[in-house]
């Protein structure tokens, strides 16, 4: 039977591609969902034992649907009422089985902890040695410990050329270079995610250098990346320099290869405000842990701050800058042309760590302001979560603005519930076309995020079960039929853009790392079979439209399936 089930996973046959579903499987007592695609003619389905002989549930197949996104015509197996634990596959008569799939109460932790260890095989400056990474172990690259101020980000202590070090920090997307503004946005859903559930993170090992220390191993990773943005700060004026970079993307070679002169970049409002919400948020949480760095961060924070307020639109704009300074830098911009969403994230950050009311103010100024699902360009969210994640410790006055933070937060939650059955594959993503964009796989976690504290602030399940079926796209069930995440699933993206999984001459790209997805603006110009928003994928190297990987798409999945891990007991998920 082992050779079937090989055979089966080498060479997917017409069914499994037709079979859409969470390929690493469902807890025994949550939602269970497939997604048949095509014209089927069966009524119903049949859930097998993996041996693919004992039937042990059926149902019927839902009506026909007509995908919004694409041309995809689907019809929905549902089979939450099975309950027990085991290996199973998913089989419709005249189309065939699904790629096997597991019922466990730990079925989502591998999940879980992979997504989190992505960011390890991530990490600049340091060798990856075999015992935590395995057969992807590789020696260090970007020492980053000669590293030349550019001309654009020239202060009256360091002139152009002056040699800093900047070393450490996580690897941005698949290339080589360092940014603070996507750093931003990627540390704060890390840190939200400890500051969320601290018992369970407590718990959790990720077979890190760091695990077994005192400190939970998401916190080590953070500080990993949070020791090189403390680096990237003037410690003359506290501005922010916007990224650690080479003049241009290197060629597709592993980090220890590369030798190109590298810069720190540029000044800028977004990059200080987004430090030193990141800092002021790091020093309340890493306080019982480490209380020098802590400090150090506050400290930080408040320089930064007071940068932000000299400069209080000073916009990153590297077109513009190319024309005035040399070398041109031509890697990613992270250009933002409006930071009122950043000084209000970095004035909830700073309030809640100091108690200053001075920053709230900031922050009551910009609820005027709309706010928006988190992206790296519009970070607003990002403050009303922390507010109220800390609202029961606030003063009065602050209390007075939850019912209008609380209701844009379920004012949005309760879109995507009421929209969520006319979707053809039931889950949150993809209720609009402009879901499927570049890094969309990260809207579906942000989505889940959002949707999770809406369960927190009202206990209503639905919420909950609407983040999980968003975790179920990511990890297989959409119009792709692909899982997002590398190493997770039986059809799981195989070649990303990602210059370590493209140059170690190993077959399988390095796990845990989150796919963009369908991206209809193919802005690459490589070959996609599929073309339509929710099926224009190509699982390529060449890809980085819809295939790259990137630091700030891997950290709401690291919020997203953990959560639902710490709450899969509360959500009765599983048994106690």
């Amino acid at each position: 039977m082992r050779t079937i089930v090989f055979l089966l996973l080498a060479f997917p046959t017409m069914a499994q591609q037709q079979i859409q579903l969470n390929q690493s499987g469902f807890y025994p007592k949550a939602p269970k969902i497939a997604v048949i695609t095509g014209s089927v003619s069966a009524k119903e389905f049949h859930l097998l034992a993996r041996n693919g002989k004992d039937t042990v549930f059926s149902g019927p197949l839902g009506p026909e649907q007509h995908s919004a996104n694409s041309s995809t015509l689907t019809r929905i197996a549902d089979f939450s009422a099975f309950t027990e634990k085991g290996e199973y596959v998913l089989q419709v008569p005249g189309v065939g089985t699904s790629y096997p799939f597991s019922i466990s109460a730990e079925v989502l932790k591998p999940v879980a902890v992979a997504s989190l260890k992505g960011f390890y095989f991530q990490r600049s400056d340091m060798p990856l040695e075999e015992k935590y990474a395995g057969k992807w172990h590789r020696p260090a690259g970007h020492p980053d410990n000669i590293v030349y101020v550019h001309a654009s980000a020239v202060s009256g202590r360091r002139p152009a050329g002056t040699v800093i070090a900047s070393p450490g920090g996580w690897y941005d997307a698949g290339d080589y270079n360092k940014y603070i503004v996507n750093s931003g946005i990627s540390m704060s859903s890390l840190f939200s995610a400890y500051e969320d559930f601290p018992g369970y993170y407590a718990a959790l090992r990720t077979n890190i250098p760091e695990s077994g220390n005192a400190i939970p191993d998401i916190l080590d990773e953070a500080v990993y990346n949070l020791r090189w943005m403390l680096t990237m700060q003037d410690p003359n004026d506290g501005g922010v320099y916007h990224k650690c970079t080479n003049a241009s993307f290197d060629g597709m070679v592993m980090p220890g290869v590369t030798k190109l002169p590298r810069y720190v970049v540029r000044k800028g409002t977004a990059a200080a405000l987004d430090f030193a919400a990141v800092t002021a948020q790091a020093a309340r949480i890493l306080q019982p842990f480490n209380q020098p760095l802590a400090d150090s961060c506050l400290k930080a924070a408040r320089m930064a701050w007071q940068w932000a307020e000299k400069n209080p639109a000073l916009m990153y704009d590297q077109n513009v800058m190319n024309k005035q300074f040399q070398p041109a830098i031509t890697t990613g911009a992270y250009g933002d042309n409006d930071v009122k969403d950043e000084w209000s994230w970095a004035a909830a950050e700073m309030f809640v760590t100091t108690k200053d009311k001075k920053y709230y103010d900031i922050f009551h100024q910009h609820l005027q302001d709309s706010v928006y699902l988190p992206t790296w360009r519009n970070v607003a969210m990002q403050g009303y979560y922390t507010i109220l994640r800390a609202s029961g410790q606030l003063p009065e006055v602050v209390r007075q603005d939850l019912p209008v933070i609380k209701e844009r937060v379920l004012r949005i939650a309760g879109e995507y519930i009421r929209r969520q059955p006319q979707n053809a594959f039931q889950t949150v993503m993809g209720q609009s076309r402009r879901d499927f964009s570049w890094g969309g796989s990260s809207v579906a976690a942000n989505q889940g995020i959002l949707l999770l504290y809406a369960y927190q602030l009202t206990k209503d399940k639905i919420y909950l079960h609407a983040a999980l079926s968003n975790l179920d796209y990511l990890l297989g069930r959409n119009a792709t039929g692909y899982s997002f995440l590398t190493g997770a699933g039986s059809k799981a993206t195989m070649h990303p853009h990602h210059r370590p999984s493209i140059a170690d001459g190993i077959e399988e790209p390095v796990p845990g790392l989150l796919s963009g997805g369908p991206n209809p603006g193919m802005q690459d110009s490589c070959r996609y079979e599929k073309t339509e928003p929710e099926t224009a994928y190509s699982d390529t190297a060449c890809s980085y439209a819809s295939n790259e990987i990137a630091i700030n798409w891997n950290a709401p999945l690291v919020y997203l399936a953990n959560a639902l891990e710490a709450l899969k007991k509360e959500a009765g998920y599983v048994e106690d």
